[in-house]
C-alpha cells in the first residue's frame, strides 16, 4: 500500500517550512541575502542542515522563496493603499500607495536594500524583475483610471508606472546610503515629500 501523509504530518511539514522561511526573513532583514546560508539557517532554526535541504534544494532556491514572501507582503500593502475600500480620488490613492512603499522601505532599510539592489543569484534576480512589474501594474492601473476620470493628464500609463518604480528604487537607494553615511543630514520626512511630489507632478501635468 502506498504511503499517504496524514493531515497531522502535512501540518507539521507546513509549520516547519514556515519556521524556516520566517527565520530566513529575519536573517535577510538584518544582514541581507549574503548573510543567509543553509548552515546559518539550520543553526538559528535549531534543526539539522539535512532538514533544511528537505524543503529547499539549494541556497538559491531558499533565497528566491524568501524574496517572494518578503516582496509579496510589500506588494500587498501597496495594493491596499492604491485600491482601498473607502472613496478617495486617484491622486490621493496614488500618493498613499507611493507613500506606503517609501515609508516601509525607510523603516526597514536593510531589507529594502536586499530586495531592491543587493547583488543576488540569477534566480532571485528573476523574482526581482517579476515583482518590479507587480508594482508597476498597480501604478499603471491607478494612472489609467485617473486619466479616464480626467484627474491626470493624458499619458502612456505603462511608461509613467515604470518611471515611478524606477524613481522610487533609485532614490530609495540614495536615501539609504545617506541615512547610513550622514544620518545627521538626512531628513526622512523631507525626502519622502520630495519623491511624492516628483512622482505626482509627473502624472498630473496640468
Amino acid at each position: 500500500m502506498a504511503y499517504r501523509p496524514t493531515e497531522k504530518t502535512e501540518a507539521r511539514k507546513k509549520a516547519q517550512r514556515k519556521l524556516l522561511l520566517d527565520t530566513s526573513l529575519d536573517v535577510v532583514s538584518a544582514g541581507g541575502f549574503s548573510a543567509l546560508t543553509i548552515a546559518s539557517l539550520a543553526d538559528k532554526a535549531n534543526v539539522a542542515t539535512g532538514t533544511v535541504y528537505k524543503y529547499f534544494a539549494s541556497k538559491a532556491e531558499l533565497c528566491a522563496e524568501v524574496f517572494r514572501v518578503a516582496t509579496q507582503k510589500e506588494v500587498n500593502q501597496v495594493q491596499l493603499a492604491a485600491f482601498p475600500e473607502v472613496e478617495m480620488s486617484c491622486k490621493q490613492r496614488l500618493r498613499a500607495a507611493l507613500e506606503i512603499f517609501s515609508r516601509r522601505a525607510l523603516e526597514g532599510k536593510s531589507l529594502a536594500y536586499a530586495l531592491i539592489a543587493e547583488p543576488v543569484d540569477a534566480m532571485v534576480q528573476q523574482e526581482r524583475l517579476k515583482y518590479r512589474g507587480a508594482y508597476a501594474e498597480i501604478f499603471q492601473a491607478l494612472v489609467q483610471e485617473g486619466v479616464e476620470k480626467n484627474e491626470f493628464a493624458a499619458q502612456n500609463a505603462k511608461v509613467s508606472a515604470d518611471a515611478m518604480v524606477g524613481a522610487l528604487a533609485e532614490t530609495l537607494l540614495g536615501s539609504i546610503a545617506s541615512a547610513e553615511q550622514m544620518p545627521q543630514n538626512f531628513n526622512p520626512e523631507e525626502w519622502l515629500q520630495e519623491i511624492l511630489d516628483f512622482c505626482l507632478a509627473g502624472v498630473c501635468r496640468h
